[in-house]
């Protein structure tokens, strides 16, 4: 993962966000116009938000943007209209974008939308801020493989993986005895599994601590997010999933753990603030000033933590079961939880659906191979084909 970094005052870091409109993409531009000197934007995407990338990049007066609805074009074009500014629509304008020539590449697209993208961006040898666990869920051996193939460099920007790669000690990797995922436990955390079957998407959504989009926020209700955690962990690191743990911790003060062989453990502490791990990620190796609330231990009254209840959150049973089993499992795990989780917010199926739905579609489906990304794209499109009957039959019934 080495990389020689410039003097940012002789030569700005460049920069590309894909998925520039969502939470993480806004926090990213938040901590760029902080420190104008230190960035220069090469290219924005986003996937339906026109307004929004339009005033983006009117700010940051990026070379290239693309949206990924055709349908948008013509109201991007419009907006941009003057500005100088190259502007494109569809799939595979947002791989272009990852394709360009910037330094740093933050990829924030939510979901296996952003594989191809992610990959684009390795394939050149770009350094890339990973803020989508699909890309390690669904396609984690392939990855790896292109990231070592390419010379790319791979920085965790979820807040727990960036929190283990700060501490984690790559030159004594056989020192390491196990991983410890810490989780808020999501707003059920003290729900009884039959008061969790009437909440509703609004509850689903309103994180105790985190500031997230309504698709994440929903994985952490119901502990999903943990599950995809394990196995992104898992190729992040080469940890088998049997020393990766799970640690409920509601404050989201220690953002996770690495425990040594002698006994040691070595946390990272901060405030809940997805500027933090970013901005890590954007100047590393260095460090830069970022504007969040400082962590004061001494005003904490208190900092708690419990074992994950696996029956009352059955998606931390399956991801692990399905990071065994191999394969397509994960990438089926993933595309059936996708569906399932669009499935509760449209109002279509309650809260517990989701985790059945996952279950019935991993039970059910023909595992293939997993050799090439067609390969993997075939396989979502399949297992999202397969979760949508798990679906209609519930509706049916």
């Amino acid at each position: 993962m080495a990389i020689v970094v410039q003097d940012a005052a002789l030569a700005p870091r460049s920069v590309t966000i894909l998925g520039s409109t969502g939470s993480i993409g806004c926090s990213t531009i938040d901590l760029i116009e902080r420190n104008p000197d230190g960035f220069t934007v090469e290219a924005l995407t986003a996937h339906r938000n026109v307004d929004r990338l339009v005033a983006q990049a009117k700010e940051l007066r990026p070379r290239f943007v693309a949206i990924s609805q055709d349908e948008h074009y013509h109201a991007l074009k419009a907006g941009l209209s003057g500005s100088g500014i190259e502007v494109a629509a569809g799939q595979e304008a947002v791989t272009a974008a990852a394709a360009r020539p910037a330094d740093f590449v933050m990829a924030a697209i939510v979901g296996a939308a952003g594989l191809a993208p992610t990959l684009a961006a390795v394939k050149r040898g770009a350094m890339v801020g990973l803020a989508n666990k699909e890309c390690l869920v669904c396609a984690g051996a392939l990855m790896v493989a292109e990231i070592q193939r390419h010379g790319a460099v791979l920085l965790p920007v979820d807040s727990e993986h960036n929190a283990i790669f700060q501490v984690f000690d790559f030159e004594r990797r056989e020192a390491v005895d196990k991983l410890v995922l810490t989780a808020s436990g999501g707003p059920f955390r003290q729900f009884e599994r039959e008061d969790m079957r009437s909440v509703t998407p609004a509850q689903a959504v309103a994180h105790p601590n985190w500031d997230m989009g309504a698709k994440i926020s929903v994985d952490s209700a119901t502990m999903m997010n943990k599950g995809l955690e394990i196995i992104e962990a898992h190729h992040l690191f080469d940890i088998p999933e049997n020393r990766i743990d799970v640690l409920v911790h509601p404050q989201s003060v220690i953002h996770s753990m690495v425990e040594y062989v002698d006994g040691s453990v070595l946390a990272q502490l901060g405030t809940p603030d997805m500027r933090t791990p970013i901005a890590y990620a954007l100047a590393w190796p260095a460090r830069m000033e970022a504007p969040q609330k400082r962590l004061n231990l001494a005003d904490l009254s208190q900092l708690t933590f419990e074992a994950p209840d696996h029956d009352r959150f059955p998606a931390l049973r399956l991801a692990r079961e399905s990071l065994k089993n191999g394969g397509s499992a994960p990438t089926v795990l993933n595309a059936a939880n996708e569906i399932a989780v669009e499935a509760f917010l449209a109002e279509r199926i309650g809260f517990l659906e989701i985790a059945a739905i996952v279950e019935d579609t991993l039970t059910d489906f023909s595992h293939c191979l997993m050799n090439t990304l067609d390969d993997v794209r075939s396989c979502d499109e399949e297992a999202r084909q397969v979760a949508k009957q798990k679906l209609d039959a519930r509706a049916v019934s």
